[in-house]
């Protein structure tokens, strides 16, 4: 949850917070990644990496004290949900406020780095935050959260020949690039919103990458990736097994459900550096399963989506660069920050992909090396993907129009009868990052953001009823390894 560094050098380069934990001489110019663009200049800090046998260990992170007030209550902590987790006015936290300190985004991470021999050079990432809740966790009285590996991975690469093989959990292909497609080279929104913007497209998950890069001007990439659906059963849902329980023996979290994956999701990746701005397209393939009926003598279907998405990120003026990406296909809904659904279940107890667009726009300007302000609109949109029984009087899939929704808009609550899916997801968020000190001990932040987010639903029975939250964001943020 993906999560946003704003130290003035990273905010100035476009970095993800997972580039703007790692400081000193070599941390501007990754294993084989190119020199900075005009759209990335800043000095680069003084090295605080250490010798530990043949290895140089760099160290980064920031301490966070962040508060967020939402006008309707979601229950969450400093990331948010954009979709299901907006209360309707049937719901009492609907009328209610939230408010929450939180120091649970502080970062800490170390890379390890060093030639293997000659032109090949490997190294090793681990970041990590306290942004989990294991099934033991809560805020009473020793604030006991889990850790939580947010990358941890291997990388090697040749530098003579422009080829890197990755391996471990980090950003997906799919995330957009600065430049290039190297690691560190991503860009994450800038909010202090661990859920970034809707519209943003990514996950971190394990994966198998591997990349071709020529010089400075183009990247080729292909990523083998972690595969989970988000899955909308629908209200009438026939006996299929879409899912199963974690084993909590087997050491997943018994708490929550995984998806019957059989396959990799697999995304290629063309990025373009012609020397005015980056350009990326790229096409994805992800494979869903579920079986039906749900017994022994049921039989398993399988389904595909396929979908293509594109990036541009263009410096307008010296203080001003624009970025936009859109992803549009068939079960997408697990790439988008809102979380829309992947599949549903047709009445014969198969999957339907759900057709989606998510689509991101966003301005960045710093005027000065001490602020940098932001503003990003994002949308997220579901097609209907709806069924019917034979006579016409019982809905499936997602977003029937024979779903009841008459009880939404019920502030008394009595009527409590929602189905409510989610047709879009419309967001503004706008902000800035102050850094009021920069000195020996690294630097000090102050973050403010804002923003505004509508759900709309499906028309069903009652009606196509929406409902909004609007959220101000506060961040105080240490940099000691950012001078």
């Amino acid at each position: 949850m993906n999560s946003s560094a704003t130290d003035s050098t990273c905010i100035s380069r476009l970095r993800s917070p997972l580039w703007c934990t790692i400081a000193g001489a070599g941390a501007g110019v990754l294993l084989g990644a190119a020199a900075p663009t005009a759209m990335a200049q800043a000095p680069v800090a003084p090295s605080t990496a250490i010798q530990a046998g043949p290895v140089d260990l760099t160290f980064g992170g920031f301490t966070a004290l962040e508060m967020v007030d939402r006008n309707r209550n979601e229950g969450a902590d400093i990331g948010s949900d954009f979709n299901t987790g907006i209360p309707f006015p049937y719901q009492s936290i609907y009328h209610m406020s939230e408010f929450r300190e939180s120091a649970r985004q502080s970062r800490f991470s170390v890379k390890a780095q060093d030639a293997l021999s000659g032109d090949v050079t490997a190294q090793a990432y681990l970041e990590t935050d306290f942004l989990s809740a294991a099934v033991t966790s809560n805020s009473r009285e020793s604030n006991s959260y889990t850790l939580r590996m947010r990358h941890f991975y291997g990388l090697v690469q040749n530098n003579a020949t422009g080829w890197y093989l990755l391996a471990g959990q980090t950003w997906s292909l799919a995330t957009l690039f600065s430049q290039g497609l190297t690691p560190h080279d991503e860009i994450t929104p800038l909010t202090i919103d661990a859920q970034y913007v809707a519209g943003f497209n990514w996950t971190r998950n394990p994966q198998l990458r591997i990349v071709k890069s020529w010089g400075r001007v183009a990247a080729l990439g292909l990523s083998f990736e972690s595969p989970q659906a988000v899955i909308s059963a629908g209200a009438n849902a026939p006996g299929a097994l879409v899912n199963q329980s974690g084993l909590g023996s087997g050491l997943e979290n018994s708490t929550t459900t995984y998806s019957l994956d059989f396959a990799p999701d697999t995304i290629i990746k063309f990025a373009l550096d012609p020397g005015y701005g980056h350009y990326e397209i790229y096409g994805m393939a992800r494979g869903f399963r579920d079986r039906y009926p749900n017994n022994g003598a049921g039989t398993n279907d399988t389904t595909w989506g396929t979908s293509g998405g594109a990036g541009v990120v263009l410096p307008l003026v010296k203080q001003l660069t624009f970025q936009v990406t859109a992803l549009a296909g068939d079960g997408i809904g697990r790439y988008g920050s809102a979380q829309l659904p992947d599949v549903t279940v047709r009445p014969d107890g198969s999957l339907a992909t759900i057709g989606a667009v998510q689509t991101l726009a966003g301005f960045v300007l710093k005027p000065d090396p001490r602020w940098t302000a932001y503003l990003y609109g994002g949308l997220e949109k579901a097609d209907r993907t709806a069924f019917t029984n034979a006579a016409g009087t019982t809905g499936y899939g997602y977003g029937s129009d024979l779903y009841n929704n008459s009880g939404c808009d019920d502030p008394t609550g009595t009527a409590a009868t929602c189905v409510a899916n989610t047709r879009s997801i419309q967001q503004v968020a706008a902000g800035f990052w102050w850094k009021y000190y920069q000195g020996e001990i690294g630097n000090l932040q102050f973050g403010l953001q804002g923003s505004y987010t509508r759900r709309n639903t499906f028309t069903g029975i009652g009606g196509d009823p929406s409902t909004d939250i609007s959220m101000v964001f506060i961040s105080f943020r240490y940099y000691p390894y950012q001078r």
